[in-house]
């Protein structure tokens, strides 16, 4: 497990604590609880041109990574194959959890087995391999991630830096 570094954010104009006030951080497993829980997921890449897009996803958090799958074909493939930047976000607005960080295609056939296993038991669903072998699937690495809990919003927001990959 990723034990990212946590600190408050600056967020002037919001009565938010400052910096160097209060100890609620959260935990990054309150983060990865929601990471977890969330059905669906906002996933926001970027156009030719410099423009943001952003497409709801089913996604599953595993092995310190968001995972998700998309036709090879859509936009947001294409996208990320041009840049693989992208921010993926959970679906609670009272307790969000937004991630970034950098994909890679993920082609490995024992990758795509275990993704396949964790988009079946997380959705109800008898997805084969095939699928997702012949679609896109895609593993966002985060970089930075940001958080709060609407019932303390002025002590709760915290990000996390997480380590460069060795």
């Amino acid at each position: 497990m990723v034990d990212p570094r946590a600190r408050r954010p600056h967020m002037p104009g919001y009565g938010t604590l400052d910096a160097d006030e209060g100890t609620g951080l959260l935990p990054w497993s309150w983060a990865e609880r929601r990471l977890r829980e969330s059905h669906d997921y906002w996933l926001a890449t970027e156009l030719p041109g410099g423009r943001p897009h952003v497409m709801p996803v089913w996604a599953v958090w595993a092995e310190d990574a968001a995972w998700f799958s998309s036709s090879g074909r859509s936009r947001k493939a294409r996208n990320l194959v041009a840049n693989p930047r992208a921010v993926i976000t959970t679906d609670n607005p009272r307790e969000p959890v937004v991630v970034h960080g950098s994909t890679l295609r993920v082609r490995e056939e024992s990758a795509l087995e275990r993704f396949t296993g964790w988009v079946n038991l997380k959705y109800g669903t008898d997805i084969p391999v095939a699928f997702f072998a012949e679609n896109a699937c895609f593993r966002l690495t985060p970089t930075s991630a940001f958080g709060l809990d609407q019932s303390d919003f002025t002590g709760s927001p915290t990000c996390w830096e997480f380590p460069s990959p060795a």
